[in-house]
């Protein structure tokens, strides 16, 4: 069994506190977050929020999918590049994640354009993260080969 950790602590009220996120790994070391840094500050320059790191762990995690789905059929992806877009709604239960879309690019001698987005599809319905998102709503993905 694999187990990642990663720690957040947090000082002070919801809206007036600040947070700070730290993983196992060192990727993020006391990386700051807060209600301004989730709900006001888009350009991230303040610091992460929760949406960002699912979106990065998801496109992560389906970009290298999809690079398994690829190397599986024999051929081997040149450049795979994925923008993950994670939407909230504020719902009478309150802040909730509504959509996830993926935005693949890819590079890949010697399959066509059908391929590529099977590939994608089932990296898309496979990947670990898509699993584990799967309460939300809707999670779409476009496949474009360069």
């Amino acid at each position: 069994m694999l187990k990642r950790t990663s720690t957040a602590v947090w000082r002070g009220t919801g809206p007036k506190g600040t947070g700070a996120i730290s993983t196992l790994s060192g990727a993020l070391k006391d990386q700051p977050y807060g209600f301004n840094t989730r709900f006001a500050s888009e350009d991230g320059k303040a610091g992460t929020n929760p949406e960002e790191l699912i979106a990065a762990a998801h496109a992560s995690c389906f970009t290298m999918a999809t690079s398994f789905q690829i190397t599986g059929a024999g051929k081997e992806p040149t450049k795979l590049e994925t923008t993950a877009t994670v939407s909230m709604e504020k719902q009478d239960i309150g802040w909730t994640i509504v959509s996830i879309h993926l935005e693949l690019t890819g590079e890949v001698p010697g399959i066509t354009a059908e391929e590529f987005k099977t590939f994608a599809e089932n990296a898309k319905k496979g990947c670990p993260i898509s699993r584990a998102l799967a309460s939300v709503a809707s999670i779409t993905m476009n496949a474009t080969l360069s």
